[in-house]
């Protein structure tokens, strides 16, 4: 693999606060850990001190949602600065972005909105890709976003337009395979199909995750919400990918009504086991 990192091996999860306390106090048995960058952003913070010793036990990615690389805005330098002040900090492996956009006109939304893709949405994605980079003096990887829509301006499938933005960037990929999923069901396209137009060389980490199933007047919809457990669907596209996955760090991602950290552990060893990989020691 091309983004082949040997600090993130097998699988990890993600850091979430009501777990600290007990990375804090020992070493539970997961290969690896992904925060949220802006969790960690103030220097001085009871949160970064916390981090910083559990960065002694544990390789790091760090994975941020408030970029907006596809703003017109122009970059946010304030929080590229305190961006980068974490990494220098924390030496993170990996550090994440996401292929969407989140404020216009200086306003933010709480969200990751959707981008048409289009020749001119993807040169505006290389320039901020380019320029983030620079930066922050390291490559980042972007991830597919969770769709609910398409856009009758897009000129390229997404696929194709992540593999040219690594192409001309040298960015890598973050496969979210829960949101692959979800997107191919809201748009009745074929995940499969996805996967087979995607440049796997350049994927350096993958996320897993569960979502919801909406019921509506119109049908169903299902939106991504990392709320529970990895659907049957998303577990059979990675036995599908079983080989290729397996030389890839995998990540369980739950954001919300976050369950205990075995009910997580148990949910890592469950993807070890799919991917062929040893269970923990």
């Amino acid at each position: 693999m091309a983004y082949s990192n040997p600090l993130l091996v097998g699988t990890g999860i993600g850091l979430r606060q009501p777990h600290v306390a007990l990375f804090m106090d020992s070493t539970p048995n997961i290969n690896w850990l992904e925060v949220h960058s802006e969790n960690y952003l103030q220097e001085n913070s009871k949160r970064r001190y916390q981090l910083r010793q559990i960065r002694h036990n544990y390789a790091i990615s760090c994975h941020g949602i408030g970029l907006s690389l596809g703003s017109a805005d122009g970059l946010n330098l304030d929080h590229i600065g305190s961006l980068k002040a974490l990494f220098d900090d924390i030496e993170p492996t990996l550090v994440s972005e996401h292929l969407s956009w989140s404020s216009a006109d200086g306003r933010y939304f709480n969200d990751l909105l959707p981008l048409p893709y289009t020749q001119e949405c993807l040169d505006h994605m290389i320039s901020r890709v380019n320029q983030t980079q620079t930066l922050l003096n390291r490559t980042i990887l972007i991830e597919n976003p969770s769709s609910y829509l398409a856009f009758k301006q897009s000129e390229m499938s997404e696929p194709v337009l992540l593999n040219q933005l690594s192409h001309h960037t040298g960015c890598g990929l973050l496969l979210d395979l829960n949101n692959v999923f979800v997107s191919c069901s809201n748009m009745k396209t074929d995940p499969y199909a996805y996967l087979a137009n995607l440049d796997w060389s350049q994927v350096a980490e993958i996320h897993l995750a569960g979502h919801t199933l909406k019921k509506l007047p119109q049908g169903h919809i299902r939106i991504d919400t990392h709320n529970k457990p990895v659907c049957d669907e998303v577990w059979a596209i990675v036995n599908n990918y079983r080989d290729t996955l397996a030389q890839i760090p995998c990540l369980i991602e739950w954001d919300a009504d976050i369950p205990s950290l075995d009910v997580l552990l148990a949910e890592a060893t469950k993807a070890d086991q799919h991917l062929g990989l040893s269970a923990y020691a």
